[in-house]
């Protein structure tokens, strides 16, 4: 069976996952209802472990949250195995990553030049590769979610933001802070580095 994570982390571990989010990114990324999320703020902001920046909306951790981010941590799946659960799915991640880098590369710059998708058949063709690469990444990230169920949702994410690639809309696949398939698969494995430990420079994989 899945290890599931208390709600409440899951709210403090996607806003260490995005570093600043609206309340509405944190929810989607913690797959809780905004509701429950927008209470497991308020209560990280009353431990001071949260900080709103009301200008802009965005929630962000403060450093005493960042600490205390991996104490919860550890509490989360220290006593497990998790880590030695994911390991080989992980490789498998970091093998596809590297074919997703060169995707969005292919995506972002044509013959050197920024892309500016003016070219139909030139993003149909991209697109399609991003549907194969995505197919054979959701079976991994299931097979990941059997172990550490807050990884699961991480699934369907990706599945729904390919289909509005596919469906034309060309922010989705490498845009910022949209909600973009690249936003996506970024928070998978800052998700995935934090929750087995990894040191993200040492091992090279961005």
């Amino acid at each position: 069976m899945a290890h599931a994570s208390d709600p409440f982390f899951r709210t403090f571990h996607a806003l260490r996952i995005k570093g600043f989010a609206k309340a509405e990114v944190v929810a989607e990324v913690s797959d809780l209802p905004l509701t429950v999320v927008d209470q497991h703020l308020a209560d990280l902001q009353g431990r001071d472990w949260a900080m709103y920046r009301e200008a802009r909306m965005l929630w962000q951790l403060t450093p005493v949250g960042r600490e205390e981010h991996k104490t919860a941590l550890v509490a989360d799946v220290g006593h497990t195995h998790i880590a030695d659960a994911l390991r080989d799915s992980y490789r498998v991640f970091l093998d596809i990553n590297e074919r997703f880098k060169e995707l969005c590369g292919d995506w972002q710059l044509r013959d050197g030049a920024a892309n500016d998708h003016a070219d139909a058949a030139y993003d149909r063709a991209i697109a399609q590769r991003l549907v194969a690469l995505s197919d054979e990444a959701v079976p991994v990230v299931n097979t990941m979610g059997e172990v550490l169920a807050r990884l699961a949702p991480y699934a369907p994410r990706l599945v729904s933001t390919c289909r509005r690639v596919v469906a034309g809309e060309t922010n989705m696949f490498t845009g910022v802070m949209c909600g973009s398939y690249h936003d996506v698969w970024m928070e998978l494995h800052e998700d995935l580095i934090l929750t087995q430990g990894i040191d993200r420079s040492a091992e090279g994989s961005f």
